[in-house]
């Protein structure tokens, strides 16, 4: 019986070694800034901030090019996001450049109480810095983020929609703190795209957080967060509806729903991953899925948020 015990703990305790090894080769891919991402650094109420930056070698001189903004999660920074995402393989057959700020002690103040950093000041300096040295279209300037940095891109929409043109949010809605103090100064482009399955962030709404674990503060619900940007944009219209085909047999499907006709040729889209979990869907299966949930791969955000981000523009 006990050489039985000792062998079975043998074998646990490979699997465990080979499941580490595979889990860092994953955060070692994704974890590094590309060697064409700069770093840099931004003063801003004296507090040195950072961010990194990709630029396309590609951009055509002279012609003024969009910038998409893309903010990492709760305990993540900037050097994630690029092999998270693969927003930079992406801005350099689009000609479009991306910006991966970083948030004080890697969390973005989205308005749940979590930061009291004025990440609002940031990213308007980041703006006001970026069109200074760069050809910049101020018309088509985006946001885009994952669980704390999707929540923190509904709050810049809510305060910043004289910047911003459109915001994409991934496993993340619009935060119930926020929600009453949200007064956009003009319509904007929404998209969501929300995993069913997502354990941290309920699509249903309500305590956002692992079971059994603190409470990280509350949301809006799915549903209820696009009947609010609706409401913002004056879209009265149902949606049109689609169930995309399956790409691969990961025990998901993605459905798709568009409200268009918006105020100002906006629009609000949804995205809903039955079978999803908390992850950027087309990305990396970061953490296991017992964890996190299922990383679908019947969809890929990062060319689905451009696409979309692709149709908006900033009207007067």
């Amino acid at each position: 019986m006990r050489r039985v015990f000792l062998i079975a703990l043998a074998v646990v305790a490979l699997a465990i070694v080979v499941l580490a090894g595979h889990w860092m080769r994953v955060w070692a891919a994704i974890d590094h800034p590309a060697a064409s991402d700069e770093k840099r650094d931004l003063v801003v109420d004296g507090v040195t901030r950072h961010y990194l930056l990709h630029v396309p070698a590609g951009l055509h001189p002279g012609r003024r090019a969009p910038l998409v903004l893309v903010f990492h999660g709760g305990g993540g920074h900037a050097a994630n996001m690029p092999g998270f995402t693969h927003f930079d393989d992406l801005a350099d057959k689009e000609l479009f450049l991306v910006a991966y700020p970083d948030g004080v002690n890697h969390h973005w103040n989205d308005g749940r109480a979590g930061s009291t950093a004025d990440d609002v000041a940031f990213i308007r300096a980041l703006l006001d810095e970026l069109e200074r040295s760069y050809p910049i279209d101020a018309h088509r300037i985006f946001a885009t983020g994952i669980s704390n940095g999707g929540f923190f891109s509904n709050r810049l929409a809510c305060e910043m929609t004289d910047r911003l043109a459109a915001f994409a949010s991934v496993a993340a809605t619009l935060p119930e703190p926020l929600a009453p103090a949200c007064k956009p100064s003009r319509p904007i482009s929404v998209l969501y795209i929300q995993g069913v399955n997502d354990p941290l962030v309920p699509i249903d709404g309500g305590k956002i957080g692992f079971r059994r674990g603190r409470s990280l503060g509350t949301c809006l619900s799915l549903a209820e967060s696009a009947k609010f940007w609706r409401a913002n944009d004056g879209i009265s219209a149902p949606p049109i509806s689609d169930d995309l085909p399956d790409r691969v047999n990961d025990g998901t499907h993605v459905r798709r729903q568009i409200w268009a006709g918006g105020k100002n040729d906006t629009e609000v889209v949804v995205y809903t991953i039955d079978g999803g979990g908390h992850a950027w869907p087309g990305g990396p299966q970061y953490l296991p899925k017992f964890i996190v949930g299922t990383a679908s791969q019947n969809l890929n955000a990062t060319r689905t948020i451009w696409d979309f981000f692709k149709r908006q523009s900033l009207n007067p």
